[in-house]
């Protein structure tokens, strides 16, 4: 279930101007609106009953009375622990906000990923004859374990994180090859620039990147969404980048699931490749 939270703050900039008076109020006063009465809430608001309710429906809600129930129940899950950081806090409680943080970006991304989305886009890795994963900057490391994971199964795998490089490799690409770029703003240039190219010689192109309209969704065949707030301390995305984590992991188990006799050969192989590699 998709937060209400962040679909008021995703769809505010649609908002009529007393839609966006409410969306204020309830972002900046939260709390508030759980003991407030319709017409305590309006007037607050500066509006009248009928807008709120309107504005309930735009969020695809019945009306007030879900919308303060939906609120009450996100700020009691998250009410234990403040994700915000402060200059005093211990090592310890910084560990604990940064696991609510994850938890939030964990459960809001499950809200927005398209289940038959990620079952395609699993089939489709399952059954390429070639895998490229596409990452700069903070993704590059993302990149890097899904291509790893992958070669674990037997499957032409390889991540890079060059511009250039990309460049070349997509310009290689043909029908049967899959291209994964990861971009958590869906705006990095030569992302979506790889995999444009990527489209046009041919190969399924698939992003992972977070949720809402971006240039990586156009390049995209098939586009898995994540749902992460990133905070001012957290300038190296850890919580976009444990959801992303989590997609491509799914998508590695569920080739091994439901893959065929030869890759599950491929990951016996592997596992007594690297067995002298331990003591």
């Amino acid at each position: 279930m998709e937060s209400v939270l962040h679909k008021i703050r995703f769809s505010f900039k649609d908002m009529g101007p007393a839609e966006k008076k409410i969306a204020d109020y309830i972002l900046n006063h939260t709390g508030e609106i759980i003991s407030a009465s319709i017409s305590d809430f309006s007037a607050k608001c500066g509006c009248g009953d009928a807008t709120v309710v309107r504005f309930s429906h735009r969020l695809g809600l019945e009306g007030y009375q879900e919308l303060k129930l939906r609120i009450a129940t996100e700020l009691n899950a998250s009410s234990s622990i403040s994700s915000e950081i402060e200059k005093n806090d211990s090592c310890f409680e910084i560990f604990q906000k940064r696991i609510a943080d994850v938890s939030d970006s964990l459960r809001n991304t499950e809200s927005v990923l398209d289940a038959s989305a990620l079952d395609v886009a699993a089939r489709t890795v399952m059954n390429a004859d070639r895998i490229v994963i596409f990452g700069l900057g903070n993704s590059a490391a993302i990149a890097q374990d899904a291509a790893h994971k992958f070669l674990r199964l037997g499957l032409a795998a390889q991540s890079c994180s060059d511009n250039h490089m990309q460049a070349i490799i997509a310009s290689h690409l043909k029908r049967g090859s899959v291209a994964i770029g990861i971009s958590h703003s869906g705006s990095s240039k030569d992302i979506v620039d790889a995999l444009r190219l990527c489209k046009i010689c041919g190969a399924t192109t698939i992003c992972i990147t977070n949720y809402g309209s971006s240039p990586i969704v156009d390049a995209s065949d098939i586009a898995l969404f994540t749902k992460s707030e990133e905070t001012k301390h957290s300038i190296l995305a850890m919580s976009s980048r444990i959801a992303q984590l989590a997609i491509l992991d799914s998508i590695y188990t569920y080739i091994v699931l439901n893959s065929d006799k030869a890759s599950k050969q491929a990951i016996y192989n592997t596992e007594i490749a690297l067995q002298n590699k331990k003591y």
